[in-house]
C-alpha cells in the first residue's frame, strides 16, 4: 500500500466519546501530515443497539472538533449480504467449517472445562463434522486457526507476537446470518484500501484474528498502531464517574473545540516540555515515534486551564458567536447584539468556560437586579449620592461612548474630588452590576452602553440619597 488510507470508525451506540475523538484525532493527523485520507465508516452492524440519534451525534462531534473526513460516512449495515459472500467464500475454500453448537451447549462445555482445570476456549467439536445437524438451516461459520504464531510490528508497541494456542476457531457468520466484527473490519478496510488502523489498544487480541483473515482474502496487510487506554485519576478506564465522557458534553459545558483537540493530543504524546498546541502545529509535528506505550490519566484541570488559555487568545468576534448559545440558555435573546464582541471582550481574561463567560455577563442583559445587601450598605450610602450626580453628568456629556471617552470622564472627576479610583469605581461598579465585582469599570461602562450605564447609575443615585443615616 503506497497511499496513506486511515479511518475513524466508530459503533453508534451512544455519543462520540473522549477516547474515541482522540483516536480519530491520530488517524486525521496521521493521514493529513502523510498527505493522505481519512476516511469515516459508521460501523452499525449491531442492529439491536444502533440508532440514528448516535450517528447524528458523531457527526455533531467530529464536526465540533474540526476533524473532517475526506471519504464516507461510509455504513456497514449497507455491506451485510457482501460479508455474508466473503463468510461463504472462506468456507468454500475449506478455511472455515460450519459450526452447529447451540450458545447452552457452548457454556455448559466452557464451564466443565474450567471445572477441569483446562482452557474454556472452542474445543473445535464441528471442525470435523462431515455432515449437517439436523433441523440447523443456518449454522455458524467459524474461521479455522491453523498451529503457528502472528508477529506484527505495532506503530506504538512495537513487534507483538501471538501464539495461535491462544485463538480459538473464531466465528465469523453467526447463526442469524450477520457477520461478526473481525470479518466486517477486515473486509470494509481492504476494500477502502485502509492503509493504517490507529485504535484502543482493546484490539491488540483481534488483530493476529484480522492478520489471518487478510492472508486468508490475499489481502495487504496494514499497519497496525493501538493506544493505550485512557483512565480516569483512579486508574481505572475512563467513564461516566469520572466526569464527562461525551465530546459534545464539554461543547455544552463552554469548552473550546481548539481546547479539546489540544489537550487530546498531549493525552498519551508529547513534544517536549511544550503543551499547547495548535491544529497546524500538531499537523506539523505529531508522530507516532513519541506516542506513549502506558496509559493517560485524564486530568479535568489540565483541560481547564487549556479552555481559559484558548478563550484568551480567541477574538472578540468568535466568542461572541460561541457565546450566544450559553447565553440562549440562560433565556437571552442576543439577535441583533451589535456590541456582544464587545461584552465578550471584557470578560475572557477571567471565564474559564465560555458558561462562566455567559454567568459573567448576565448583568449586561437584566435590566432590573438586585443589589448585594452587604455591597449596598457600603457602597450606596447617602453620602454616595452627590458622587453619582456628578459623574452622570460627565457621562451624558460623551459622544462617542467609548472606553478612553469614559476613562476621561472619570480622571477628571477624580482630579476634581481628589479621589483615587477605587473610592469611584466601587460604588460604580455596584450601581451597574449589583456586585462588587466586575470588568474593568471603563470597559464595563463602554459596553454596557451610554443609556444603560446612566440609567443604572440613576438608579443608584436614587437608591443612595433615600439610605438611611
Amino acid at each position: 500500500m503506497t497511499e496513506i488510507r486511515t479511518r475513524f470508525a466508530p459503533s453508534p451506540t451512544g455519543y462520540l466519546h473522549i477516547g474515541g475523538a482522540r483516536t480519530a484525532l491520530f488517524s486525521y493527523l496521521y493521514a493529513k501530515q502523510q498527505g493522505g485520507e481519512f476516511i469515516l465508516r459508521i460501523e452499525d452492524t449491531d442492529q439491536a443497539r444502533s440508532n440514528d440519534e448516535s450517528v447524528i451525534a458523531i457527526l455533531d462531534g467530529m464536526e465540533w472538533l474540526g476533524l473532517k473526513w475526506d471519504e464516507g460516512p461510509h455504513f456497514q449495515s449497507e455491506m451485510f449480504e457482501g460479508y455474508r459472500e466473503f463468510a461463504e467464500w472462506l468456507f468454500g475454500k475449506g478455511l472455515a467449517y460450519k459450526c452447529y453448537c447451540t450458545p447452552v451447549e457452548l457454556e455448559q462445555r466452557r464451564k466443565h472445562a474450567m471445572e477441569e482445570g483446562r482452557s474454556p476456549m472452542y474445543d473445535q467439536k464441528c471442525r470435523t463434522r462431515e455432515r449437517a445437524r439436523p433441523g440447523y438451516e443456518h449454522p455458524a461459520i467459524r474461521f479455522k486457526i491453523e498451529p503457528g504464531e502472528t508477529t506484527f510490528n505495532d506503530m506504538v508497541k512495537g513487534p507483538i507476537t501471538i501464539d495461535h494456542s491462544e485463538i480459538e476457531d473464531f466465528i465469523i457468520l453467526r447463526g442469524d446470518r450477520t457477520a461478526t466484527y473481525n470479518l466486517t473490519v477486515v473486509v470494509d478496510d481492504a476494500g477502502m484500501k485502509v492503509s493504517h488502523i490507529i485504535r484502543g489498544d482493546d484490539h491488540i487480541n483481534n488483530t493476529p484474528k484480522q492478520i489471518m483473515l487478510y492472508d486468508a482474502l490475499s489481502q495487504g496487510i496494514p499497519q497496525f498502531a493501538h493506544l493505550p487506554m485512557i483512565l480516569g485519576a483512579d486508574k481505572a478506564r475512563l467513564s461516566k464517574r469520572h466526569g464527562a465522557t461525551s465530546v459534545m458534553a464539554y461543547r455544552d459545558m463552554g469548552y473550546l473545540p481548539e481546547a479539546l483537540i489540544n489537550y487530546l493530543a498531549r493525552l498519551g504524546w508529547s513534544c517536549g516540555d511544550e503543551e499547547i498546541f495548535t491544529m497546524d502545529e500538531l499537523l506539523e509535528k505529531f508522530s507516532f515515534d513519541n506516542v506513549g506505550k502506558s496509559s493517560g490519566v485524564f486530568n479535568p484541570e489540565k483541560l481547564l486551564w487549556l479552555n481559559q488559555h484558548y478563550i484568551k487568545e480567541a477574538s472578540n468576534e468568535k466568542l461572541a458567536e460561541l457565546l450566544k448559545r450559553h447565553l440562549a440558555d440562560l433565556d437571552i435573546d442576543t439577535e441583533g447584539l451589535e456590541n456582544l464582541p464587545q461584552i465578550a471582550g471584557t470578560l475572557k481574561e477571567r471565564a474559564k468556560t465560555l458558561v462562566e463567560m455567559a454567568e459573567g455577563a448576565k448583568f449586561y442583559f437584566i435590566d432590573e437586579f438586585e443589589y448585594q445587601e452587604k455591597a449596598a450598605r457600603k457602597f450606596l450610602k447617602k453620602e454616595k449620592a452627590p458622587l453619582f450626580d456628578s459623574l452622570i453628568e460627565k457621562l451624558e456629556a460623551l459622544d462617542p461612548f467609548t472606553e478612553e471617552a469614559v476613562e476621561g470622564a472619570f480622571n477628571t472627576l477624580m482630579e476634581e474630588l481628589d479621589l483615587k479610583l477605587g473610592k469611584l469605581a466601587q460604588p460604580v461598579r455596584v450601581a451597574v452590576t449589583g456586585t462588587t465585582m466586575s470588568p474593568g469599570i471603563f470597559e464595563t461602562l463602554a459596553a454596557l452602553g451610554k443609556e444603560k450605564t446612566l440609567t443604572r447609575l440613576k438608579r443608584a443615585a436614587e437608591v443612595a440619597r433615600n439610605a438611611a443615616e
